[in-house]
Formats: structure tokens, sequence, C-alpha cells
């Protein structure tokens, strides 16, 4: 019976360190993320990466001045997880990529003209990389999909661009289990606006 109390106190005293582990992480992203929030960006404004969140989520800064965080307007990365299923490859493909487009490259910014800002305070905004609209990209490579909840300018042709990838099995849309998650999202999305 002892050696059953001695493992039992090693799995809580393990499960209590993680979780304090895990709680000072969240907490340490809530305070970059806020702190990325008091810093003020406009459409035109030039910024330069600072660090990929995830697949449709950074932070970046002016010269000068703190990060601000951005939400890349009109698309959706699939969440990334802890295990390893067939959408959790590309949403690891979306960060890498979405790094390799802005590393090192000065960003131009286009704020939504509607909501500048999401619940989160992150900055709604297309940003452009050699003049090129970073999500298109993405889209093109079929690592992120076309979020058609709120409408925005540039919708037309993001569905233009991922029915293209769709058709062509790009990325994400050549895998079973991931187009059958993406089409369920898109299914999802498309009954929330249109109500």
């Amino acid at each position: 019976m002892e050696r059953m109390t001695v493992v039992f106190w090693t799995v809580i005293c393990l499960l209590l360190g993680a979780s304090v582990y895990f709680g000072l992480s969240a907490e340490a992203y809530r305070r970059e993320i806020h702190q990325a929030s008091q810093t003020s960006l406009a459409s035109g404004d030039i910024v330069r990466l600072v660090k990929v969140i995830d697949g449709d989520s950074l932070l970046a800064a002016k010269e000068g001045e703190e990060p601000v965080s951005i939400r890349l307007l009109g698309v959706k990365a699939f969440e990334s997880k802890l295990s390893k299923d067939a959408v959790s490859t590309y949403s690891q493909a979306c960060v890498d990529s979405l790094r390799h487009h802005l590393e090192n490259k000065p960003l131009r910014v286009l704020l939504n003209a509607d909501n500048p800002k999401d619940k989160q305070e992150r900055y709604l905004a297309t940003l452009y990389a050699d003049d090129q609209d970073v999500a298109v990209s993405l889209i093109r490579e079929g690592l992120i999909l076309v979020y058609t909840v709120y409408p925005f300018a540039a919708l037309q042709s993001y569905h233009q661009e991922q029915e293209a990838a769709r058709l062509a099995k790009r990325g994400l849309w050549a895998n079973r289990q991931a187009r059958t998650q993406a089409e369920a999202l898109i299914r999802d999305w498309r009954s929330r606006s249109e109500n």
C-alpha cells in the first residue's frame, strides 16, 4: 500500500507542477498581448515581424515602438494541437510559411475599415510583403482557409484563390482528413454568416 501512496503523490506533484508551469506561460502570453495592444497602428504603416504566434496571428512592430498584435484579416488557420493529426501538420506548415513570408521584410499594413480590432484587441489587417498579400500566398499554398463569418473587401478574390488551391489539391486540400475538416468549418462559417 505504501508504494501506491508514493505513486499517487508523485502523480499529484507532477500535475501541480505542470499546472503552475502552463499557468505562468499563459499569463506571460496574456501580458505580451496586452502590452502589444497599447501601441497604435494605422493603415499604411510599415512594420517588421517580431514573432509568429500561430498561422493567422503575429506580433509586429514599427521602428522604435513596442510590438502590436495583428490577426490576418479574412483567413483562419487550423488550430495547432498537442497531438499529431492531419490538420496539425498543416497548422505548423502555415506557421513556418508565414514566418518565411514575413521574416526580415518590411510589411505594409492595411487595417480592416469596419473594425480595426477584434475582441482580443488584435489589429485586423491585411499585410503586404514585397507588395504581395501575405494571406493570398498562404491560401494559394493550401495552408489556410478563407474565414467568411465577417465580410471584407477581398473576400471574392480570396474565395477564388481557395477554390484554385482546392482544385489543384495543394496543401491541406490533398489530404482527405484535412479536407473533410476544412469543408466542415467552411459550412459552419457559411451558416453563421447567413444568420
